[in-house]
């Protein structure tokens, strides 16, 4: 005689919890379903077998997701001369199954525990996704199914980009289950993943000047942190000749760039916040998630890319937000290439942390040091002098470099930066290298 036990069940007649053991089944080791059969074991038998078995394939095609069918068979079988229904469920490649009503929560979906069906725990509901998706983060399923775009919907159209059914589909937003995937949270008004914002008043944690939090998609997290950033983006007007020029305290494609890094190569699978602080000399971003295992941070700063979020990057190429894998990095460190500050770069296991130093604070500290040791900030006042000056520089070395303009003028950093950077606008001189090798020439 048959006993109940982890792939046995028996139920005297339909109800409506065999769907909860049918989930079970297929959550876990696959077994057989017998209505018909009491507790015991004994027969009763089934007393219109067709309705039933109709019952049966309608609560399971309505009521069970992803979709079970293909793992359930539903016969009609005779046990001690009576009718009985025999629902035969195999462990499921889409796990975890759950009631359509209830989404992937412990109250939508069941286990087997011996002759039991229990409710799964969470830690369970987490193991057999990572079981069936691997460990992507972006290609699991999401275990919130209802999901809206709004936001997204709107960033997609303001750069003429189609964001229907379709495209979240190749963009890896609804699985091959038709289930939404983690991707698809982030990119949602339900994305609990945050960036966190402080302004400190000096160069220390110590008093709060503003804080804010931003959550929701991470288009919209990108929009707001970098507007929020920009407030704080102060410029600084220096004089050269008649001429006014505008700095601001920090390159704002450095800012862009080093935005766009935290959030596509952010850990996902934590759900610790990315910290953007800015300070009076610095803004500094710290993301979870260390450098890619077999990484290391001098390839990164080679432009070696590998991506822990793909599809995500995907989708931000897509809407143009990057231009090619790998080049963030590198735009950071040229938008300081005509300063003698530098952004720095820190890894640990768990973390990345960029700092960009604001161009305009260290530029005053160093003209002010250069006041107190020479008494005049500057030797030569006219423009034209000035140009005709490293133009004779140039003739006789052959090129010149920012530090050569300094001591020759008798300048600032920041001035002789802007007098550069003028003349090679006004095709006086052309620049050539990057960072340590930049090199001016005269363009003859």
């Amino acid at each position: 005689m048959l006993i109940e036990n982890k792939t046995t069940e028996f139920k005297r007649e339909y109800v409506d919890d065999i769907k909860n053991t049918i989930i079970a089944f297929a959550n876990c080791d696959g077994g057989t379903l017998y209505i018909g059969v009491n507790d015991d074991g004994t027969v009763c038998g089934v007393d219109n077998v067709d309705d039933t078995m109709l019952r049966v394939t309608n609560v399971i095609r309505d009521t069970i997701r992803p979709d079970i069918t293909m793992f359930v068979e539903c016969r009609n079988s005779i046990m001690d001369e009576k009718p009985v229904v025999c629902v035969t469920v195999q462990r499921g490649t889409a796990r975890p199954y759950y009631l359509y009503g209830k989404g992937i929560r412990p109250e939508g979906v069941y286990v087997r525990h011996g002759a039991s069906t229990v409710p799964a725990t969470d830690t369970v509901i987490l193991n057999m996704i990572k079981e069936t998706s691997g460990d992507s983060y972006e290609e699991a399923r999401s275990l919130n199914q209802n999901l809206t775009f709004y936001k997204s919907a709107e960033f997609f159209k303001k750069r003429n980009v189609e964001f229907g059914k379709a495209q979240m589909r190749t963009l890896h937003l609804i699985g091959e289950d038709g289930m939404y995937t983690n991707l698809a949270f982030l990119l949602s008004e339900q994305c609990t993943h945050m960036i966190k914002l402080a302004v400190f008043e000096g160069s220390k944690k110590s008093i709060f000047k503003d804080r804010r939090e931003l959550s929701g998609s991470l288009l919209n997290q990108l929009e707001e942190a970098f507007e929020y950033i920009d407030r704080y983006n102060r410029t600084r007007a220096e004089f050269s000749g008649l001429d006014r020029i505008d700095i601001r305290d920090y390159p704002p494609e450095a800012i862009r760039e080093t935005l766009l890094n935290a959030i596509v190569h952010r850990d996902y699978s934590f759900s610790s916040a990315t910290l953007i602080s800015i300070f009076e000399d610095r803004i500094e971003f710290v993301t979870i998630g260390g450098l890619v295992k077999g990484i290391t941070l001098d390839d990164v700063k080679l432009g070696v890319s590998v991506l822990r979020n793909q599809y995500l990057a995907n989708v931000f190429y897509r809407l143009r937000l990057i231009e090619a894998y790998g080049t963030g990095i590198l735009k950071i460190n040229e938008c300081y290439d005509d300063y003698a500050v530098k952004p720095m770069i820190e890894t640990t296991n768990n973390a990345f942390k960029v700092t960009l130093p604001n161009i305009n604070f260290h530029s005053e500290e160093q003209t002010n040091l250069n006041i107190h040791k020479t008494g005049a900030s500057t030797s030569v006042t006219k423009k034209e002098d000035r140009i005709t000056t490293v133009l004779e520089l140039c003739h006789n070395k052959g090129f010149v470099v920012r530090s050569d303009v300094e001591t020759a003028l008798g300048v600032s950093q920041s001035t002789a930066i802007l007098l550069l950077r003028e003349m090679t606008n006004d095709g006086i001189l052309i620049k050539k290298g990057k960072t340590k090798n930049l090199r001016y020439y005269e363009n003859k």
